[in-house]
């Protein structure tokens, strides 16, 4: 009988050691679920189609983009052909006034920077999507725009590019 459930106890080892090898999907700690073909990714630069443009913004968003793909996956940078392409615009830089209070005044106004990006995995052409992307920060509307831009454009800028992350290698 000892025998008999040693026997089923190893042979349930080597199955269970054999189904898990068999399935190959990398997972980081970062949340990012890439398939073992894909070793490279190009971000190309993104241009500033908003109506009001932001000179730092297209080199600000290209290399935040480049920059959190680089340090959150195992993927090489390459300039053009990679195995997953992140193009697109960057469609939206616009204030807006919020919280209006008496006498029809703006308490806070709010920063808005959208993007348009189209992701191609050319190794899982089922993954591929078009899709658009905005963040925002409020901030006090005694600041003009100009005064606290440098602050609240490296923030928008984080949370959109987490959000593609997301959206692309993390499968959220």
């Amino acid at each position: 009988m000892k025998t008999r459930n040693l026997l089923l106890i190893l042979l349930s080892v080597i199955l269970s050691v054999a189904v898990f090898t068999s399935c190959k999907v990398g997972y980081s700690f970062t949340g990012a679920s890439i398939s073992p073909s894909v070793k490279t990714f190009t971000v190309p630069y993104f241009p500033n189609r908003a109506r009001l443009v932001n000179p730092n913004l297209s080199q600000l968003f290209t290399e935040g983009l480049q920059e959190k793909l680089v340090k959150q996956t195992s993927l090489n940078q390459i300039t053009d052909g990679g195995d997953l392409e992140y193009t697109g615009q960057i469609t939206e830089y616009e204030v807006r006034p919020m919280n209006i209070q008496q006498g029809d005044l703006a308490a806070q106004n709010r920063l808005t920077i959208g993007v348009k990006i189209k992701f191609t995995n050319t190794k899982d052409h089922e993954q591929d999507w078009e899709k658009s992307f905005s963040a925002y920060e409020d901030f006090d509307s005694n600041n003009s725009l100009s005064d606290i831009e440098g602050e609240l454009v490296p923030l928008i800028v984080t949370k959109l590019t987490d959000d593609i992350f997301n959206a692309s290698v993390a499968n959220w």
